[in-house]
């Protein structure tokens, strides 16, 4: 239903976005088990991250756990906030064109879409940031560096997040309600500023899985050439590989949720075309899975865990790669050719440098 209306408010007004008031599109019980998954799976991960951040003696450990602390939080509060609102749509089925003529209600949905949609992707890339650092350039980052430091950054991850959500209302696009009036989202469309902040949205998320794909590389290479060098003493790169694992398995999954929803806006605003509600409502649910799928990074994804799945397996004498000794033969010599002299001249003092850096054998 499109209102050309004057008296319309802009966001039922809905100038390019097709909108059906039905209920029926969808049902209470998917909304309310997919909602009550991601807030139980959020929880005991957090239950877990604060017993794990009481336990942790090294600073770079703590470090990731507060980033991973503010990701389940912002995913947590995510599920509460949408998921409360689509379940009592359903339950109520109430008309917020008439329930709410003044549009508050709507904006603050949009503006959850948005703000808990881009808070993954930058606390995403920031921990990427954070590891590269960590890895490839320890003498940036003092090892003493106080861990309100690493709040604030995840503050100010909230605070980006909050400025651009909150960019609708002050003219710069806007939030229309959506099919079958159960959320509101952006207005996507190829016009003005709402063609501006749709490119922004796409963009912005984009280009922080693309920081995240880039920087997560290089700190692999970095990371497999040094539990793959001389000196096989790797009692700190056990927290290393396990930290970069769970940081690639939450990019993998933050790339595959978004990058269609994120990819759909900026061809549909591109282009020009009209938006198919069936494909923007696929792809929004299909977004949504990421914030029942990260915490479960950090339940599966930790040591303890896989030493009870595989207890015959040797944990600690050596790292995670000293599981697989032919692959990490393989990887040696594939790194050595491919870097070259860096095994040789920088390696020795990379090592000494570097976060994964062993610690020096006790007599």
């Amino acid at each position: 239903m499109n209102n050309s209306d004057s008296n319309t408010p802009i966001c039922y007004s809905n100038t390019s976005t097709p909108f059906m008031y039905n209920p029926d599109l969808g049902n209470v019980q998917y909304s309310a088990t997919f909602s009550t998954l991601g807030l139980t799976s959020n929880l005991i991960a957090f239950i877990v991250l604060i017993k794990s951040f009481q336990r942790t003696q090294s600073h770079s450990r703590s470090f990731f756990l507060i980033f991973l602390g503010g990701l389940v939080v912002t995913d947590f509060m995510g599920l509460l906030v949408t998921g409360s609102v689509v379940v009592s749509f359903y339950i109520t089925r109430v008309d917020w064109r008439q329930s709410d003529p003044t549009c508050h209600f709507c904006n603050f949905m949009g503006m959850s879409m948005v703000f808990y949609g881009l808070c993954p992707l930058l606390l995403g890339a920031t921990m990427a940031v954070e590891r590269f650092i960590g890895i490839n350039r320890p003498f940036s980052r003092s090892t003493s560096m106080p861990r309100r430091r690493t709040v604030s950054m995840v503050l100010m991850v909230w605070f980006i997040a909050g400025c651009i959500s909150l960019l609708p209302l002050i003219g710069f696009g806007s939030y229309h309600i959506q099919t079958p009036g159960s959320w509101c989202f952006l207005n996507i469309s190829s016009e003005g500023n709402d063609l501006a902040f749709s490119v922004l949205f796409s963009l912005v998320g984009l280009t922080c899985i693309a920081v995240s794909f880039l920087l997560n590389t290089v700190s692999v290479v970095t990371l497999i050439k040094v539990c793959c060098g001389p000196d096989r003493a790797q009692r700190r790169r056990d927290h290393e590989v396990e930290m970069m694992i769970q940081l690639i398995l939450i990019m993998a999954i933050a790339s595959i949720c978004w990058c269609p929803l994120l990819i759909f806006i900026a061809q549909t605003v591109l282009s020009g075309s009209r938006v198919k509600i069936q494909y923007l409502l696929r792809w929004i649910r299909f977004a949504t899975w990421n914030q029942i799928l990260d915490p479960w990074v950090y339940i599966l994804f930790r040591r303890s865990v896989l030493k009870r799945a595989h207890p015959r397996l040797d944990w600690s004498r050596s790292s995670i790669t000293s599981i697989y000794p032919s692959f990490r033969e393989t990887v040696r010599r594939l790194t050595r050719s491919s870097l070259g002299s860096n095994l040789g001249s920088d390696g020795g003092e990379e090592m000494e440098k570097s976060d994964v850096t062993p610690s020096p054998p006790s007599p």
